[in-house]
């Protein structure tokens, strides 16, 4: 099974949805699992890394 690419829209609607009080903290961090943040966040660690920051 292939695991998709991260999608940063869709983080950003959940997490629009829970700053209303639509969303459980809970459910908040498992959309965003979901979605990609982990993959999403290492990427960008490694971005930094590699630019030297």
């Amino acid at each position: 099974m292939e695991i998709p690419a991260p999608d940063p829209a869709k983080m950003l609607e959940k997490w629009m949805d829970w700053e209303r009080g639509e969303t459980q903290p809970g459910k908040l961090i498992s959309d965003l699992k979901n979605a990609g943040l982990p993959d999403l966040l290492r990427s960008l660690v490694e971005a930094t890394a590699a630019d030297g920051v």
